[in-house]
């Protein structure tokens, strides 16, 4: 540890520095619940792509911004960068509330967006009050504030819905944004009293704070960052309106099923700083990613019903029609029975008391058959004419309790993965952790602002929800692929 830090210091530092990333992560996480509140009470009416706009906006700005903010805490120190941060996302974030079209609400969600740029302020000012040897620890707990989207997700939606009266007065949705902006100054104003500042005692100019770039390490952690962290960002947001469309959850219920994805990942977080620095970033990491890509191909099946052709009946030799029901065709004097859905007994209904729309618990596909007429009363068939068609109904559920539990566990893994990144960085770049922090999280917050413009690109050119989980599961096996190349490549140089 610094010889000028007591530890008393670096852990209020540390508390400091995560509870205002906790609030401004939580007001950069916003629009996934507040859109997909307005578009379901058709407030506004914005098509997939739109939204997948607004939610990736801020993402954008938090992303972009944070090469600089990190530099400029190097330089400035962490007290006042942290301080401007809260306040400049505040004002916004107020103005939001008076939102009347997509494009103010566009142009203010890119203004605020300004709160994610905390995460490169916090990494830098907390890095400088810890050794080397517990950096791994004190980033993972500072990277535990992601919990905040977690906070959005599960509490958002019942203010909104307790705000504006169960969507009777949907006009004072306007307070949310009023709230989060009051927090944000009350944050800026706590954390500038208390907070010491400490400017980074090595001095740089602007190239070389830029050489890193050159590096194709950094880029890589990047792309690692781009998943852990983008796609955790990506899916905060995506997941409420996921809930909300392929279950017909209510808002409040897909907040705190989503809540099960976002807030494990920002605790685990911290676990995840602790074991990178007891069993090694690398080793973390590979196992992050492994098991993120497993869980993600048990995603890939949506939930669906095919109809398919199925065995039909034909007629064993000519003759007149002379009755049809849904039960049986009399042709002549033969009489030909059929499969219908209530003696299939292969039937959802008849075998677990449940119909498709209801939500009860199938683990595997279920397939149903039955047979319908193909002829009318007084028509007349040949022999071999086929007189009842076959229909088989495959349906899967993709039962919510089941998707939600591989979401849970993505989620640790993610914070997990994340916390490994940045150790990477803490033990390669000891010595520049605000710039290539700064670089790293530029990258990874890239990934939170394309993923929810993809996804809705994905959706609306499929129709399939699932194919979110396609694209970050060919993302996360490039991953795999780029870091078992790396580690070849060490081994073989040593």
């Amino acid at each position: 540890m610094n010889s000028t830090s007591t530890p008393r210091a670096s852990y209020a530092a540390l508390v400091l520095s995560t509870f205002a990333f906790i609030v401004c992560f939580s007001a950069w996480m916003i629009n996934g619940v507040l859109v997909t509140y307005l578009v379901d009470q058709r407030v506004f009416n914005w098509s997939p792509i739109q939204i997948g706009w607004l939610m990736g906006v801020p993402v954008l700005v938090g992303s972009v911004f944070r090469l600089p903010v990190g530099i400029l805490t190097d330089k400035f120190g962490g007290r006042w960068v942290m301080t401007f941060i809260l306040i400049l996302c505040a004002i916004p974030m107020y103005f939001l509330s008076y939102a009347n079209n997509y494009s103010t609400f566009l142009l203010l969600s890119f203004c605020f967006g300004l709160g994610g740029t905390s995460f490169a302020a916090g990494v830098a000012y907390t890095s400088l009050w810890f050794s080397k040897e517990k950096q791994g620890t004190a980033l993972g707990i500072f990277g535990a504030g992601n919990i905040g989207a977690a906070f959005t997700t599960i509490f958002a939606p019942s203010l909104l819905k307790k705000i504006t009266n169960n969507g009777a007065d949907i006009e004072n949705w306007r307070a949310l944004p009023q709230l989060y902006a009051a927090l944000l100054v009350i944050t800026a104003i706590v954390f500038f009293i208390f907070a010491k500042n400490k400017i980074s005692p090595v001095s740089k100019s602007m190239v070389q704070r830029l050489m890193p770039l050159k590096e194709v390490r950094v880029w890589r952690f990047g792309l690692y960052y781009f998943f852990v962290f983008g796609a955790f960002v990506a899916l905060s947001q995506w997941l409420i309106p996921y809930y909300v469309n392929v279950y017909s959850l209510s808002i409040v219920s897909a907040g705190f099923m989503a809540a099960a994805f976002s807030l494990p990942a920002g605790l685990f977080r911290a676990a995840g700083g602790w074991l990178s620095d007891k069993v090694g970033a690398r080793m973390l990491l590979i196992w992050t990613l492994s098991v993120c890509l497993i869980c993600m191909i048990f995603l890939f099946i949506p939930r669906m019903e095919i109809q398919a052709p199925g065995q039909g009946i034909m007629s064993k030799k000519a003759g007149k029609v002379m009755a049809v029901s849904n039960s049986e065709i009399l042709i002549g004097s033969d009489v030909y029975t059929l499969q219908d859905k209530a003696g299939d007994a292969s039937n959802v209904t008849i075998r677990f008391g449940i119909h498709h729309d209801q939500e009860g618990f199938l683990f595997l596909p279920t397939t149903t058959f039955h047979q319908v007429p193909n002829v009318k009363v007084g028509e007349e068939v040949k022999k071999g004419d086929l007189i009842a068609k076959g229909v088989s109904l495959i349906y899967f559920q993709a039962n919510k309790w089941i998707f939600t539990t591989l979401v849970f566990i993505i989620g640790i893994m993610m914070g997990l993965g994340g916390a490994a990144v940045f150790k990477h960085i803490s033990d390669y770049y000891p010595n520049n952790i605000g710039t290539v922090g700064g670089i790293v999280g530029v990258l990874g917050g890239l990934g939170g602002f394309c993923g929810p413009i993809i996804f809705g690109f994905l959706l609306k050119q499929t129709g399939i929800w699932t194919s979110c989980w396609m694209f970050l599961a060919a993302l996360v096996m490039l991953c795999i692929v780029l870091q078992r190349t790396a580690i070849k490549a060490l081994l073989k140089n040593n």
